[in-house]
């Protein structure tokens, strides 16, 4: 290993480790351990959305996974769905994907499935795109060794809760945007789910104003703020589509603001 590569797996490594602990405060010992070495192994990216943190223990996302396979050159994947297993009545279905590597034609495969008990409520009506998903992360995963179950996988009830926001050890304002000098305001938590995922911050806010039952965000007390930033983690990293389509139903509503 060069010098130069060892230098920059290194700032890799401290800029995961710092946003990861903006996001989800301190870290138990054995993630800090297991994020140094997935940093180093398939310079994956907090910032940009590869990993999340549940319960002391990283998952990767549809969107490491593709970052994965651009950059070691995955020449296709096919899928398609089982009919035999599917059920279109009860919006049941089952995918198979399929991973080619450029180390050789035969393919590896993998296979996803989803209905309406194994899914998150927000995306209810979307069970064939989030089977598709899941058969492409499994194939992918085998594809490229990794050992990491993927964001997308977990289903409704086996999924572990979202992520916790550290707790403010000083007193706030009565908006929920007060600070410490160690963890990040719950503005600043919120820019970063925006920044992470991409979100149109003008809809978020509407969206955020809804959801707390205030005519504005910064009228919303600090419990409700908390509640939001937890739910919208949460879609974004079940399926961000459905929470696109989701901020985009607030769009006329900005729209036609003075």
């Amino acid at each position: 290993m060069s010098r130069t590569t060892a230098i920059n797996e290194l700032r890799r490594s401290k800029s995961n480790l710092k946003l990861a602990r903006s996001l989800w405060g301190a870290l138990p010992t054995a993630a800090v351990m297991h994020l140094k070495e997935l940093t180093a192994k398939h310079r994956l990216s907090v910032y940009a959305g590869d990993l999340q943190l549940f319960e002391g223990r990283w998952y990767i996302t549809h969107a490491g996974l593709l970052r994965i396979a651009e950059r070691r050159r995955c020449t296709g994947i096919r899928t398609s769905v089982d009919r035999l297993l599917s059920d279109t009545n009860s919006n049941r279905w089952v995918f198979k994907a399929t991973a080619y590597t450029a180390s050789g034609p035969k393919g590896f495969v993998g296979y996803g499935d989803a209905d309406p008990s194994n899914v998150s409520p927000l995306v209810r009506g979307a069970e064939m795109r989030v089977a598709e998903t899941r058969a492409v992360n499994r194939a992918l995963r085998k594809a490229y060794g990794i050992g990491l179950c993927s964001v997308e996988e977990l289903g409704s009830f086996s999924a572990p809760a979202s992520p916790s926001y550290p707790k403010q050890a000083v007193p706030v304002s009565s908006n929920g945007n007060g600070s410490d000098h160690s963890q990040p305001r719950l503005r600043d938590q919120l820019c970063l789910l925006i920044r992470q995922f991409n979100l149109d911050p003008t809809l978020v806010k509407a969206y955020a104003a809804d959801f707390c039952g205030t005519e504005a965000l910064k009228e919303a007390s600090r419990d409700l703020v908390e509640s939001f930033i937890a739910h919208i983690s949460k879609a974004a990293n079940e399926d961000r589509d459905a929470l696109i389509c989701k901020l985009n139903s607030y769009a006329q509503s900005v729209e036609v603001k003075p």
